[in-house]
């Protein structure tokens, strides 16, 4: 199931819930150059996941979600370009567990 929330994607896959960039988010801020994820493995709903200087903006993606954080894209950081791809395996930005199904259900269908 993928709702989105935030401009990012959340899919859902048993109990892990990956976060991905929207073609929207992606045309918005253009090609990615630097990466930087915030500390820390709990994220509250609006928390800053990350922050992305790309070609057209700086910005802070904030979670759709509350959840602890299991993964993030580590290979984003030495390659930052990877989160401008339209493959959602390289363009995933964290994984979550422990998310509220029912603040899940209540995201936009994607």
């Amino acid at each position: 199931m993928k709702k989105r929330g935030n401009f990012l994607f959340i899919e859902k896959n048993d109990d892990v819930y990956t976060l991905s960039m929207t073609p929207e988010l992606q045309d918005d801020i253009g090609t990615v150059g630097f990466v930087e994820y915030m500390h820390g493995d709990t994220l509250n709903v609006d928390d800053s996941i990350l922050n992305i200087e790309a070609s057209k903006t700086v910005i802070d993606v904030a979670s759709p979600l509350a959840g602890k954080i299991v993964e993030r894209n580590e290979a984003a950081i030495n390659e930052p370009i990877l989160l401008s791809s339209a493959k959602t395996e390289e363009n995933w930005v964290v994984k979550l567990t422990d998310v509220d199904e029912e603040a899940f259900n209540q995201l936009e269908e994607a």
